[in-house]
């Protein structure tokens, strides 16, 4: 009885775990490697395992660095069920069948090269064929229910707040007389976030795999960011330019409309015409729509009262191209809410061409931006940004919103393994070093934690908690 770290040790993406209990193995999450191009190429690296050898998947949630390799598994040799929530396996219906369009498209990018250097072609990752394939052994869980997935282990999963349909994996495991309970933390969520409910308590566990992303910061009150957006809103309208919002599209996009319904007097929001330029985000708005049920208490009244927490009477949905170039012709009164998140690509990139060198132009960044990314050098002021080869002067104003994470910050971490019983042992993963390093000695000198940091590869004997 025992559980191998194969992914997100000592950073953030990647997730992987394989526990054996017995004759019989399971994997919780299967995600995609992300980073530089370096980094991503080991996504092509053979399993630590053999995939015909996993009995059963576990997935916390539809996030591609949780969920991005599934379709890889399946690829390989893995024929068993994949046990999530019901809401994430809706979304990765469309996220993973999305990862391989662009697996696609990459790999005849680079094959082009290469025919003209003479180099043998290369294949996509996974088509959209085979992420379709991999969806049909998705298996549908609600939260709160326990479900045996094979012999000596049951499964519970609970709500982690983070994402639509995200999950606290518990796993009561039994082999012979040997009993444990390990819990996975998932990804979990930003505590009083829009839309969904707080991460769920848990109080047994014999061992606690948690997240770290966010172990050495505080995040900055709610209240002060919606002050912060509203006011840049009363500024951008004033300035009579548009306005941009690069956002991802699973999470953050759903939580700006659902915010600005709730603000739109407030923030004058029936001045503007709203658009939601991205199909992907446009396709997980629906999903959220249908999922009611998980919402918290606030956004389950909403939804009784006056139906759809995400419509506004200004808002159009862009589904096709030609709508999202008419967007173009305007020069002001749009609020266009684009992806992708961090400006590499997508439509939000065509606004900006149109955009990002008009001075009446703000440009709001509510979501982390990875270092090489155009949305980072918006961030740190860049002069100009290159966009199809070509320079654009970056005179828009530009506003880094704070506090829209959807991770826990160092305190909702704390507070999260404060309510287990006894003080069980942590393995904390997902986080890179620093902020591991600090949240692990928050933990053992405030909480008197055992904790470790466990490498790639590396094995913890569950017999001997």
């Amino acid at each position: 009885m025992d559980i191998h770290f194969y992914g997100a040790t000592r950073e953030v993406t990647g997730s992987c775990y394989l526990l054996r209990v017995g004759e019989h193995h399971i994997l919780v999450d299967c995600g995609l490697i992300q980073g530089n191009p370096q980094h991503e190429e080991h996504n092509r690296d053979p399993f630590p395992f053999e995939p015909s050898e996993i009995d059963a998947v576990v997935l916390t949630h539809a996030h591609l660095d949780h969920s991005g390799r599934l379709p890889l598994l399946v690829k390989q040799g893995f024929k068993g069920p994949i046990h999530t929530h019901r809401a994430t396996a809706d979304l990765c219906r469309i996220m993973l069948e999305d990862a391989g369009y662009l697996n696609e498209k990459d790999a005849a990018w680079d094959n082009r090269k290469r025919e003209r250097q003479g180099k043998e072609p290369v294949s996509p990752l996974y088509t959209q064929e085979e992420a379709r394939l991999a969806h049909t052994q998705f298996r549908a869980l609600e939260y709160g229910k326990t479900k045996k997935i094979v012999p000596g282990i049951k499964l519970t999963l609970l709500d982690a707040g983070h994402i639509l349909g995200s999950a606290i994996v518990k796993l009561e495991l039994k082999d012979g007389n040997q009993r444990r309970v390990v819990v996975l933390s998932g990804d979990l969520g930003h505590s009083g976030a829009p839309i969904l409910r707080d991460p769920e308590p848990v109080r047994q566990a014999d061992l606690v795999v948690m997240e770290s992303t966010y172990g050495n910061r505080q995040h900055r009150p709610w209240d002060a960011t919606w002050q912060e957006m509203g006011e840049i809103l009363s500024r951008a309208r004033a300035d009579k330019g548009n306005v941009l919002i690069p956002a991802f599209a699973v999470g953050r996009t759903q939580e700006l409309l659902y915010v600005f319904k709730q603000h739109y007097q407030e923030w004058g929001l029936d001045d503007w015409q709203i658009f939601l330029d991205s199909p992907m985000a446009i396709k997980a708005t629906r999903v959220y729509q249908r999922h009611g049920t998980v919402y918290d208490a606030r956004a389950r009244q909403i939804l009784e009262k006056v139906g759809d927490p995400f419509a506004m009477p200004n808002l159009t949905m862009s589904r096709h191209s030609t709508q999202s170039m008419a967007i173009n012709k305007m020069d002001s009164g749009a609020i266009i809410i684009a992806g992708s998140g961090m400006c590499t690509g997508g439509r939000i990139t065509h606004h900006l061409k149109h955009n990002a060198w008009r001075k009446h132009a703000h440009i709001l960044i509510v979501g982390f931006q990875a270092a090489g990314t155009r949305g980072r050098a918006l961030v740190d002021g860049a002069d100009e940004i290159h966009l199809w080869g070509e320079p654009v002067k970056v005179k828009a104003q530009v506003h880094t919103i704070g506090g829209l994470s959807a991770h826990a910050d160092q305190k909702g971490l704390m507070d999260w393994y404060g309510r287990f019983d006894g003080r069980p042992r942590v393995a904390l993963v997902h986080g890179e070093p620093e902020s591991m390093q600090t949240l692990a000695s928050r933990l053992h000198n405030e909480l008197q934690a055992e904790v470790m940091q466990p490498e790639f590869g590396a094995r913890i004997d569950l017999t001997r908690l």
